[in-house]
């Protein structure tokens, strides 16, 4: 009986030696780092060139690719696979036995080594139930068609009417499949306009987003922010600009996602996109050493939420499906939704009531809030790969509704940085004064965002200052100097005067608890100046 323990010891020995495994190799250097900086047209497009001067964001030595001369000798070393590399975190992902990875420890341009199985240095994948797709029939025709409820929930229709439809804006989209988005009706408008830029398919390294039709999911995603069927389906930014990036390998669940991922958005930087969707989530994998815990879920831990919080600081402004895990024991949002630096968003139904399975912020969030909004993720209206209308539960639908609508707020108010605009729909949002872990601060009123953008613009002017904005029962008036006195006049938005009052001194306290919430117009009149300012009553 020894000798039969013996020999099973041994045979796991030898089965966990030669066991596939996944790892990030961090790398000691780069080639040609001061030329690169120094003529960055060679490494970023002139568009993420712009971008970065608009927003003041350094192209430092992440901007510049990872040495291919290393990447090439890497494939050359025993058992190793190179699947994906990385210039933000100058990082190869490979595949391999341990003993073979561990043997790249040698070389001398490797830095360090990370296993995706932390046993042994020392993710989340919820996408099979990620989305529940419940097809239905369409019922009813609005002017937006199906889409009207989503659309007017977020208030993203009253950018619209005001030609504010997300034009001169580029979205990256990071999804699992977009078949037919080439050839259906409902995204006829996008190619017709010149608006469906390009893609690649990150998993099989193919130019041809379209072909892989495992999953349809990246085309539903798609529909909810450029779907245009006339009289019957109305994306939230019908006029942006798409690229689509596949990332997202269905047939197995691997970290190898994240790094494909990782790799997207570095595409993504350098052709100077503006804003990333992404209605993915890694909890799990197939090879549970992988797996990630609640307690990681503080963007700290998965390499693609470390990727998403560069991205943010590169300028892009990531927008990420909060996760569908709320009525599983996981209950939190998954990677990369736990980044602080992303906007993660949660999901409602029609009626703005929290849905069972859109994921909570939990404890690993500390300091910050999570989910950041909501938007409708139960029974969202999408188009499939048969042009057919049909609805679909999950947070990956609540994400590019609102995602959208926030690409048609930028247009509205392009001088707007990404943190900024990330800001402005936090402070529209239903809730904003009392966040919680289902809604986080709610449902977000996009029109709002854009009164309290300009808002603050104007508050810029440095003779007074009036905050806080939104208020809530009490408006603080400061002069720049003492023993100033003015008339205070505020208009609601049909300019009627609902109060006339003087105030003097450095510092006033003005009462307007009895205001009822909206827009309004507050005016001082000293010395012969009269001064505007715009502010929003919750």
């Amino acid at each position: 009986m020894f000798r039969n323990i013996c020999m099973l010891l041994l045979l796991q020995i030898s089965i966990t030696a030669t066991a596939q495994q996944d790892a990030w190799v961090y790398l000691t250097d780069k080639a040609n780092v001061a030329s690169s900086l120094a003529n960055p047209i060679t490494i970023l497009t002139q568009k993420a060139i712009d971008r970065k001067q608009q927003y003041s964001i350094a192209i430092d030595e992440r901007d510049v690719p990872v040495n291919e001369v290393y990447i090439s000798n890497l494939k050359t070393q025993t058992g190793i696979t190179v699947m994906a590399k990385s210039k933000w975190f100058n990082a190869v992902h490979v595949r391999g036995t341990e003993a073979d990875i561990n043997a790249l420890n040698a070389l001398s341009y490797v830095d360090s080594i990370d296993f995706a199985d932390k046993s042994l240095n020392s993710g989340s994948r919820d996408y099979h139930a990620q989305d529940k797709y419940d097809s239905v029939e369409v019922q009813e025709v609005f002017t937006y068609g199906s889409t009207q409820n989503q659309v007017e929930m977020i208030n993203a229709d009253n950018l619209h009417l005001e030609d504010f439809t997300g034009e001169g804006i580029t979205i990256a989209v990071m999804d699992s499949g977009f078949p037919n988005v080439n050839t259906l009706g409902a995204f006829q408008r996008l190619r017709d306009n010149g608006h469906l830029l390009d893609g690649y398919d990150f998993v099989t390294r193919n130019t041809d987003v379209y072909a892989n039709t495992t999953s349809s999911h990246g085309t539903r995603v798609l529909s909810d922010m450029a779907g245009f069927i006339q009289d019957q389906f109305v994306g939230t930014a019908p006029d942006a600009s798409y690229y689509l990036f596949l990332t997202e390998d269905v047939s197995s669940e691997n970290p190898v996602e994240e790094s494909y991922w990782v790799e997207a958005a570095e595409r993504a930087d350098s052709l100077g996109v503006d804003i990333i969707n992404t209605s993915l989530g890694y909890r799990v994998f197939d090879n549970s050493n992988y797996d990630y815990t609640p307690a990681d879920m503080n963007g700290q831990v998965a390499f693609i939420s470390k990727g998403a919080s560069i991205a943010v600081e590169k300028g892009i402004l990531v927008v990420v499906s909060a996760g569908n895990a709320g009525a599983t024991t996981w209950q939190t949002v998954g990677a990369p939704a736990d980044s602080p630096d992303v906007l993660s968003v949660g999901a409602v139904d029609a009626n703005g009531n929290y849905v069972a399975f859109s994921s909570q912020g939990g404890a690993a969030q500390v300091g910050y809030q999570k989910p950041d909004v909501v938007a409708r993720g139960g029974a969202a209206f999408v188009v499939d790969q048969n042009n057919t209308i049909t609805q679909n539960n999950g947070t990956s639908f609540s994400s590019p509704i609102l995602c959208g609508g926030i690409a048609s707020l930028w247009q509205a108010i392009p001088d707007a940085s990404p943190t900024e605009v990330m800001d402005y729909v936090r402070q529209s949002a239903s809730q904003y004064t009392a966040p919680d872990d289902l809604l986080g601060y709610g449902i977000p009123d996009l029109d709002l965002a854009r009164s309290i953008a300009l808002s603050v613009d104007e508050d810029l002017i440095p003779e007074f200052s009036v905050y806080p904005n939104p208020v809530g029962d009490e408006l603080n008036i400061q002069f720049p100097v003492d023993d100033i006195s003015a008339e205070l006049n505020i208009y609601n938005q049909l300019g009627q005067r609902i109060l006339n009052t003087n105030v003097a001194n450095n510092f006033n306290t003005v009462d307007v608890s009895f205001m009822a919430p909206g827009l309004f117009i507050l005016e001082l009149n000293s010395e012969g100046t009269t001064k505007t300012y715009k502010f929003i009553k919750r």
